[in-house]
C-alpha cells in the first residue's frame, strides 16, 4: 500500500495574489454600493437613528450646519455608513475567500463561523457604540460645559466623530472572532495570548488612540477598556476551542 498525500495550502504567486486581491475588493466594493442604495431610501430615519444618542444626553440639542450642500451630502454619507452593516457578511465572506487558499481544506471549513460570528458581533460592536459608549461619553464631556454656554454642534462633525467611533467598534468586535479561527487553526493558544497581554494593553490604547476622531484621554480610553475585555475573552475562546495545528493524514491507496 502507498500513502497518498491530501491537498495543502494552494500555491500562488505574488502576482496571482495581487489579482486575487483587487478582484475581492472589487466585489466588496461592489457589495458596498448596494448596501448604500439599499440604505439610501431610508435616510431620513437613519438620521434620526444615528442622532438619537446626542438627543438622549441632551433633549435640547439643536444640530447646525454651515454649507448648503452639507445635509444633502451627510444623507449620503450616512446611508453609506448603515450600508457598511448591511453588506458585512458578503465583505467577510470576501476577506475569508481571500485567506482561505492559504489553509489545509479541512481548516477552510471554519468560513461559516468566521462569517458568521464576524457578522454578528460586528453589529453588536456598533449597537454597545450607539446604546452605552456613546451616550456615556456625551454625558460626561457635557458635564464641563457649565451654564454660560450654549452646545450647537455641526451635525457634519457629530456624524465624522459618531461613524469613526462606532466602525471602530466593530472592528474591535472582531477580535474574538479572529481569535477563535486562529486558535481552531493552531496558530495561538491561551498561554501565548497571556503572556502577550502587557502587548495587547499597550496596543489597545493605541489603536483606540488611532481610530478616535478626538485626541482625548477619556473618549480613547473608553474604546480602550473594551478592546481589553474583548482581548480576555479572546484568551477564554482560545482555551475552550484551541487545538494545535497539524496536516491533514495522508490518505491511504491500495497500490503497491
Amino acid at each position: 500500500m502507498a500513502l497518498k498525500a491530501l491537498p495543502g495550502p494552494d500555491r500562488m504567486s505574488f502576482l496571482e495574489h495581487l489579482e486575487e486581491l483587487r478582484g475581492r475588493l472589487v466585489r466588496s466594493l461592489l457589495a458596498l454600493v448596494v448596501g448604500f442604495a439599499v440604505c439610501w431610501g431610508f435616510a431620513d430615519r437613519i438620521f434620526h437613528f444615528i442622532t438619537e444618542p446626542m438627543r438622549r444626553a441632551d433633549s435640547k440639542v439643536q444640530f447646525i450646519y454651515t454649507a448648503p450642500t452639507e445635509a444633502f451630502f451627510l444623507y449620503m454619507k450616512m446611508a453609506f455608513f448603515v450600508g457598511i452593516f448591511v453588506a458585512a457578511p458578503y465583505v467577510l465572506y470576501q476577506v475569508w475567500a481571500f485567506i482561505a487558499p492559504g489553509l489545509y481544506p479541512h481548516e477552510r471549513a471554519y468560513a461559516v463561523p468566521f462569517i458568521l460570528f464576524g457578522s454578528v458581533f460586528f453589529v453588536l460592536g456598533g449597537l454597545f457604540g450607539h446604546y452605552v459608549l456613546f451616550p456615556m461619553t456625551f454625558k460626561f464631556l457635557g458635564e464641563y460645559a457649565g451654564t454660560e454656554m450654549t452646545f450647537m454642534p455641526k451635525v457634519d462633525e457629530y456624524y465624522s466623530f459618531y461613524s469613526w467611533f462606532l466602525l471602530g467598534l466593530g472592528l474591535v468586535f472582531q477580535l474574538p472572532v479572529v481569535i477563535f479561527v486562529l486558535a481552531r487553526i493552531g496558530l495561538v493558544t491561551a498561554g501565548f495570548l497571556l503572556r502577550s497581554f502587557k502587548y495587547a494593553f499597550l496596543a489597545s490604547f493605541v489603536v483606540s488612540a488611532v481610530i478616535t476622531p478626538s485626541g482625548d484621554i477619556v473618549t480613547q480610553s473608553v474604546l480602550a477598556v473594551p478592546m481589553m475585555g474583548l482581548y480576555l475573552l479572546g484568551v477564554v475562546v482560545a482555551w475552550l476551542f484551541g487545538k494545535p495545528r497539524r496536516a491533514p493524514e495522508p490518505a491511504v491507496s491500495a497500490e503497491g
